[in-house]
C-alpha cells in the first residue's frame, strides 16, 4: 500500500516544531515539515510566495496541513498543485471569517506602525495577540516562535489582513477550537470544533487533533 504524503506548514512566526507531538500511522502516512522562507521582498504576492513553497513538495497529490496563517498559505499552495486534501487548524477559509477587529486593523493600517524590534521579539508580546498566553510557558513559546525576521513578519501580517479569498475552497477540512480568541469560533463555519481549544491548541490538544486527522484522512 502506498503511503499518503502529508506536508505541514506552521503558524505565523512559528517553526515546524509545533507539530512535534502529532502522531499518525507510520504505515499509512509520511510526514514532511516545511519551514517559512524569507519573502523576496515585502511586496512579494502571497501567490508567488506559495508557488515558491510548492517547490519543496516532492510528492504528487499530497495532503496539505496549515495552522493559523499557515492554513492560509496551504490554501494558496493548493492553487498551484493538486492537493489530496487541505487541512486547516485554528485558521480561516476566507477573508469573510476574519474578525471585525482585524478588519479594523486592515482599514486603519495601524499594523504599519509596528516597529521592527517589536516584531523581532514577538514571543515576548504574544500575550497581547493571543490572550491565552501563560507566563509559565514562556520558554516553550520561545522554542516554537523562532521566525523573527522583520521582512517576513511585516509581509505575513500584511497578507493575513489583505487576503483576497472570498469563498472556501473545496476539499477542505477545518479544525477549530471553541476558545480561539484570534479567530473566534462565532465567525467560523463548517468546521470540526474542539471544545476548549485555543488558537495554540496544536500544542495543547495534539492527541485530539491527531485522532481527527486519522479519522478524516483514512481511505484518501
Amino acid at each position: 500500500m502506498s503511503k499518503t504524503a502529508i506536508y505541514f506548514v506552521p503558524g505565523m512566526a512559528a517553526n515546524s516544531k509545533i507539530y512535534e507531538r502529532i502522531r499518525l500511522d507510520k504505515n499509512r502516512y509520511t510526514l514532511h515539515f516545511l519551514e517559512w522562507e524569507i519573502p523576496l521582498s515585502r511586496d512579494e504576492s502571497i501567490s508567488d510566495y506559495a508557488k515558491r513553497m510548492c517547490e519543496k513538495i516532492t510528492h504528487n497529490n499530497p495532503v496539505l496541513v496549515g495552522v493559523s496563517f499557515g492554513g492560509v498559505l496551504v490554501q494558496e499552495m493548493s492553487k498551484h498543485i493538486t492537493a489530496r486534501k487541505i487541512v486547516l487548524i485554528s485558521s480561516i477559509k476566507s477573508n469573510q471569517e476574519l474578525p471585525k477587529r482585524l478588519k479594523l486593523v486592515q482599514i486603519t493600517k495601524v499594523y504599519k506602525l509596528f516597529p521592527a524590534r517589536f516584531l523581532e521579539n514577538l514571543e515576548s508580546h504574544i500575550s497581547y495577540f493571543l490572550n491565552d498566553y501563560q507566563q509559565k510557558k514562556a520558554d516553550a513559546y520561545k522554542k516554537y516562535m523562532s521566525v523573527r525576521n522583520p521582512d517576513y513578519l511585516h509581509w505575513a501580517i500584511y497578507n493575513i489582513l489583505h487576503w483576497q479569498q472570498q469563498k472556501p475552497l473545496n476539499n477542505t477540512l477545518h479544525i477549530h477550537g471553541t476558545n480561539d480568541r484570534v479567530f473566534p469560533i462565532k465567525h467560523i463555519k463548517d468546521c470540526i470544533e474542539i471544545e476548549g481549544g485555543t488558537h495554540i491548541m496544536i500544542l495543547s490538544k495534539t492527541s485530539i487533533i491527531s485522532k481527527i486527522l486519522e479519522e478524516n484522512l483514512t481511505g484518501l
